[in-house]
């Protein structure tokens, strides 16, 4: 490896690409780029994956599987990959890049020549619920039920136009035929046995999200308390720099977090009722899509702002 290494985005001109490569200029890295009348041109873009050390791919999921396949024609000379679309976050061959997931996650990213960013949905709802699982408290086929709302900025161009120039819509549910790209992912990383149903929304504003898992805790092992669920939480993600495990609040704004790399995770729980509800806040495009990337790049590269 170079010095300093070098990065190429491919398909840096979309959101999460756009947002990637203008906060790499805080790393120590060299950005390849090449001509924007070229960045579909299959010779110039393997040219540059040549030229790379690692190379984030920002594309849909069957640009990203082709990227993947060209970059394999390079042999020897292949970089190493992280891929930001869904297309291989369920694949054993790759590494699920969510530093936080097990304690030896960090070093399975630092090591890995192919990493999956996580999906934004999905990082709020395995870091909820892979932590209890992984305790023995909520059975793997616990019938989880996942409600979660994020702003506009990840939905894609249409959606963000939609909003931006012709006012969108004040709240709106929508994947609701129950298959939702980014269920298996949170199904798979969970360690559930039984696929969750999940119900996404999106609300008029840009940035932000919140993931809201409730419980019955009598149907949990044990007599579970929500101070007990707080606890797992807490020791799970302790020293953490990103992950924070918050007192209950009686009000949550899904934009808080905007702008941050940092998900704060909280238990709100009923004594008398014996119910809680579990919450994830974060930026969809923070930890949720760009910041995680800034995570495994860091990772990845042996950068010291992992």
């Amino acid at each position: 490896m170079t010095q300093k290494p070098v990065i190429f985005i491919d398909g840096e001109a979309g959101t999460t690409g756009l947002e990637i490569r203008e906060r790499l200029s805080a790393l120590p890295v060299t950005l390849f780029s090449i001509d924007p009348a070229r960045r579909k041109d299959p010779a110039a873009r393997k040219d540059a994956m040549a030229a790379a050390d690692l190379v984030v791919l920002c594309l849909p999921d069957d640009a990203s599987r082709e990227a993947v396949h060209m970059a394999a024609t390079l042999g020897d000379a292949a970089p190493r990959l992280l891929d930001a679309s869904t297309a291989y976050r369920t694949d054993p061959a790759w590494v699920y890049g969510f530093p936080e997931l097990a304690k030896s996650q960090d070093r399975a990213i630092a090591s890995a020549l192919r990493v999956s960013n996580p999906g934004c949905y999905p990082t709020g709802a395995i870091a909820l619920l892979r932590p209890l699982v992984d305790a023995g408290v909520l059975d793997a086929r616990y019938p989880v039920c996942i409600n979660a709302v994020s702003g506009y900025s990840g939905g894609g161009r249409s959606m963000i136009e939609a909003h931006e120039h012709e006012g969108g819509p004040a709240f709106e549910l929508y994947g609701l035929s129950l298959e939702h790209k980014h269920v298996p992912e949170i199904h798979q990383h969970a360690n559930l046995a039984r696929r969750p149903v999940f119900v996404p929304s999106v609300g008029h504003f840009a940035r932000g999200m919140i993931v809201s898992i409730p419980l019955h805790l009598d149907d949990l092992k044990g007599h579970i308390t929500g101070s007990d669920l707080h606890t797992i939480l807490h020791e799970h993600y302790a020293g953490q720099a990103h992950v924070r495990v918050m007192p209950h609040e009686p009000k949550l704004s899904a934009e808080a977090l905007a702008g941050s790399d940092n998900m704060e995770l909280r238990v709100h729980a009923s004594t008398q009722n014996r119910q809680a509800l579990l919450t994830a806040r974060l930026d969809n495009l923070g930890k949720g899509a760009s910041g995680a990337a800034l995570q495994n790049i860091s990772l990845m590269l042996g950068l010291n702002d992992a």
